[in-house]
């Protein structure tokens, strides 16, 4: 019962608003002391509860050594930095310019060229605060110009960006597949084809929005100067960042080289392209190096951290009363699996998917591999699932990334209602993986 209580706990704090890594470290300290009392007894000396609490931590230095040494892990930092030089070059804004001028006569145009730029950035940068905004600061402006609703322009802009969390090369595929000691590159694969079936029912729902409701999302006439060239300045913008996905992923997926391995080339290949687009710089470099250190840091804190919470939550024998019940539950399998995407998408409400893969999953694997669960269709059940953590209201981060660069005029009630319908077809899809896992290949 102890490790219950901490549970939520530990999410009261989360959604007060402290600091997730050490949250997750103080409360594990606070409830291991309480743990060991209550082995022990309260009528327990000071000595044999600081005892107990020393053997309850024993193996901590050996798992933070793990991690340190963790091979899949060392491809997180390496695609971050590929993904900040290549947002730092501006590619978004190529990509967006040239397919606005190819797709902006076509009534929902401008919208269907926003999901294409966020499927082409969630597959070379795979940074979602970086592709919501710089979406926001230059397609958002251009959609309400030219007459989009606002509900329309803003889902579709927080829903593009949210791609690169299920789109290959993905930090959430690369940390699930540490969770679940699978092969990245193998989730990689099983990924691909559910993220490309998302991307078609985003695009679908635009065409047909767009076709009966003609003033949601009108056709924009290009001005015929522009039209010039307009094709080859978009292949021109499309094709170096294709080239680059083609041979990070196409070295994964045909065995060459490993996920980690990957990552350094396509690090390197952003240097090359930003080279190439004139943008290379020392400042970029170190700006994007700078902020890659954050960005990891904070994820290798929040690993640390939620190492400790799991120590005391299996201390406790939390890990058993969860156990326990789950495999109680009616309906068995999928009993199971829809009790934990249902807790997994109301947790997304509040916490972020690092948390949730850290402190959650690592829960319910266990009872999975009891009930014998394909691991592989799990994975992406849950990765589908914590795709629309970033979408969720109130606290989804895409609907504060964009939030933060919108016009006046584009309020937080417009956000919030113009992302339901991309939630609810990421709840479609995610329910056609759970119906016919056949169809995707599982």
């Amino acid at each position: 019962m102890t490790g219950i209580i901490m549970f939520f706990a530990a999410l009261a704090l989360l959604v007060v608003g402290y600091p997730v890594a050490f949250t997750f470290g103080a409360v594990a300290l606070f409830f291991g002391v309480i743990s060991a009392i209550v082995e022990l007894g309260a009528d327990a000396g000071a000595f044999l509860v600081a005892k107990e609490f020393y053997s309850m931590f024993s193996m901590m230095p050996f798992r933070i050594y793990s991690i340190m040494t963790n091979t899949i892990l060392m491809a997180v930092p390496l695609f971050i930095l590929m993904g900040i030089i290549l947002q730092k070059s501006d590619l978004a804004e190529r990509l967006l310019e040239s397919m606005g001028i190819l797709f902006g006569k076509v009534r929902g145009g401008l919208a269907i060229s926003t999901v294409m730029v966020g499927t082409l950035l969630a597959a070379s940068t795979g940074v979602v605060g970086a592709s919501v905004v710089a979406m926001g600061v230059i397609s958002l402006p251009v959609m309400l110009k030219y007459g989009y609703a606002k509900r329309l322009a803003t889902g579709t802009i927080c829903a593009a960006g949210t791609l690169g969390q299920i789109i290959p090369p993905s930090i959430v595929l690369i940390i699930l597949g540490d969770v679940f000691q699978l092969p990245v590159g193998d989730l990689f694969k099983a990924a691909l084809f559910p993220g490309l079936m998302l991307v078609g029912c985003y695009i679908v729902y635009i065409v047909v929005l767009a076709f009966f409701s003609k003033g949601v999302a009108p056709g924009i006439v290009v001005p015929e100067e522009e039209k010039k060239g307009s094709v080859q300045r978009a292949l021109l913008a499309i094709f170096p960042p294709l080239v680059l996905i083609v041979v990070v992923l196409g070295s994964i997926f045909a065995g060459v080289a490993t996920p980690t391995e990957s990552a350094a080339v396509g690090a390197l290949g952003a240097m090359v392209l930003a080279s190439l687009y004139r943008r290379l710089s020392w400042k970029i470099v170190i700006d994007a190096a700078t902020e890659t250190v954050k960005i990891t840091a904070m994820v290798f804190a929040i690993l640390i951290g939620a190492t400790a919470f799991s120590m005391v939550f299996v201390y406790s024998g939390a890990d058993l009363l969860v156990e326990q019940f789950m495999t109680n539950l009616p309906g068995e399998k999928w009993g199971f699996i829809i009790l934990a995407m249902a807790a997994i998408m109301l947790l997304g409400f509040f916490i972020d998917f690092i948390e949730i893969s850290y402190i959650v999953v690592p829960i319910l694997l266990p009872i999975a591999d009891i009930i014998g669960i394909n691991p592989m269709w799990f994975a992406i059940l849950i990765a589908m699932n914590l795709q629309t953590s970033f979408l969720t209201p109130p606290f989804g981060f895409s609907l504060f990334y964009l939030k933060g660069v919108c016009p006046p005029e584009v309020r937080t009630v417009d956000i919030y209602r113009g992302v339901v319908p991309f939630i609810t077809i990421q709840v479609l899809v995610l329910a056609s993986i759970v119906l016919f896992p056949h169809f995707y290949g599982f």
